[in-house]
């Protein structure tokens, strides 16, 4: 722990800013398997279904954060990340049964001595033990909860503090070597704005031709559906008594305490007018799959697809799910409104006219004509370009190739001192081409190349994934949660 002591700190400064201020976000609700208490096992270690509502609340903001507050459910859906919070736990539960097969511990004393040093639970310059139980509170956290993932944490990191990964003396020397070979160099960039095309609609119509299939109609559904408006009603003293009695754990404060009926009187009757809709959108739903609604309900016929939805991704997800002979649903909600829906046809996906799918088309003919263009561009120049000329570069100079950015002057250069080639080009993700011609290579004598450090990160990551590979294969995972 001592050696490693400065690494050891941030990595648990890394974890406290997961713990603390990430708020709390959730899923819904999962069927179970036998073991209802748990939502999984790693060899002697059982995962909670807390932990991994914790940890998906920690990735959602985390996502949230990094794309600027524009995350959603359904986004977190699409980036699958119920299953990366699961995975994340499992990780760190075989790091566990690691830990525990070497009988590592963590004493109270090593605990409350990093729990003490977190300065987001200071107050006047110093470890406030209310402002502790406050932030966690905010945080719908009990110290008991905080203090196990800590304790947790700090396992974990005992654990791999036993396998260090250092670079061998040769491995240093040979990385070094590689970090000083300076090349000066030529350069040209090219890149797709120097194209220009302007397609005929007869190439256009045979490039259409060739992958109609690729430019299809949604699928589309014909349905009928009735909705039920929110109901409001009043209620008596002594309704709204019994509700409150019932299910009082519903209302609280800020805090997790349980309120009152007088300041929970409002939340009551928005939960009781919240049920009596359901249940009126029930008894239509009955009626209406009967064939008695009221006269008085008015049925809609409307035709939906995934470019056409003026009823929302539910409905439409619920309508995917019906048949000819499933063809009616249970109520959707949607903004307060209850929706009760019958499938009336499908109609199944079909290839675009040309028209209808020439907007899609024009841009795939450009960006594919471009590249070909471009390629030849480059292949008829190589031998003749003259362009930039360098000082002398290294594979780490990514701020002395004018006109590109750093992580595409990054890739450039990786790819340039792995070529065997004096005078050829290369290409970049984002469709760029670097023409090259090397003038001249030495070796330079830059003592402050610290290869030390870049085959550390290197071997540290290879050996990360054996370990788990290893570990994985040492203690049975099972998983009791359906679907993922």
């Amino acid at each position: 722990m001592q050696r490693h002591k400065k690494w050891l700190i941030i990595t648990i400064w890394i974890s406290t800013i997961a713990f603390i201020g990430a708020g709390f976000v959730g899923w819904g609700q999962y069927k179970y398997g036998d073991k209802a208490s748990s939502v999984a096992k790693v060899g002697d270690v059982e995962i909670s279904m807390s932990e991994l509502q914790k940890a998906y609340s920690r990735l959602y903001q985390q996502y949230n954060q990094m794309l600027q507050g524009n995350f959603d459910e359904e986004k977190a859906k699409q980036f699958g990340l119920q299953k990366q919070a699961l995975q994340q736990l499992v990780q760190q539960a075989l790091l566990v049964n690691l830990a525990k097969s070497y009988d590592l511990m963590v004493s109270d004393i090593e605990l409350f001595r990093v729990i003490k040093s977190q300065k987001v639970f200071y107050k006047n310059g110093a470890f406030d033990k209310e402002t502790y139980k406050q932030v966690l509170s905010q945080n719908r956290m009990t110290p008991k909860e905080y203090e196990k993932g800590l304790r947790r944490e700090l396992l974990i990191q005992k654990a791999v503090g036993l396998l260090p990964v250092k670079a061998s003396p040769n491995e240093e020397k040979i990385v070094t070597t590689l970090l000083n070979i300076a090349d000066k160099i030529n350069y040209k960039i090219l890149s797709e704005d120097m194209i220009h095309i302007t397609p005929t609609d007869k190439e256009l119509k045979n490039f259409w031709e060739g992958q109609k299939n690729n430019f299809m109609t949604d699928v589309s559904y014909e349905i009928n559906f009735v909705k039920q408006s929110p109901v409001s009603k009043e209620y008596d003293k002594a309704a709204i008594t019994k509700h409150y009695q019932e299910n009082k754990t519903h209302f609280r404060d800020k805090e997790g305490k349980i309120l009152p009926l007088e300041n929970a009187k409002d939340a009551v009757i928005k939960e009781l007018n919240a049920k009596a809709s359901k249940d009126a959108a029930l008894r239509t739903y009955i009626a209406f799959k009967k064939g008695k609604l009221d006269p008085s309900v008015k049925k809609e016929t409307l035709t939906i697809s995934n470019s056409n939805n003026p009823l929302g991704d539910q409905v439409l997800k619920t309508v995917t799910t019906l048949s000819a002979t499933k063809p009616y649903a249970k109520p959707v909600l949607v903004n307060d409104t209850y929706y009760i829906i019958e499938l009336v046809k499908t109609n199944p996906a079909m290839p675009k006219s040309y028209e209808a799918a020439k907007a899609e088309v024009l841009p795939l003919y450009l960006a594919q004509k471009r590249k070909e263009k471009l390629f030849a561009l480059a292949n008829s120049s190589v031998d003749t370009f003259i362009g930039q000329t360098t000082d002398f570069i290294t594979v780490s100079s990514v701020d002395k190739i004018n006109g590109l950015t750093k992580n595409e002057a990054g890739e450039f250069l990786q790819k340039l001192f792995t070529t065997d080639k004096k005078k050829a080009f290369i290409t970049l993700k984002d469709g760029k081409i670097v023409l090259f011609n090397i003038l001249e290579q030495k070796l330079l004598n830059n003592k402050n190349s610290n290869g030390s450090d870049v085959i550390t990160r290197l071997k540290s990551t290879l050996f990360s994934e054996g370990l788990m590979k290893t570990l994985q294969n040492k203690y049975q995972t099972e998983i009791f949660i359906q679907g993922l």
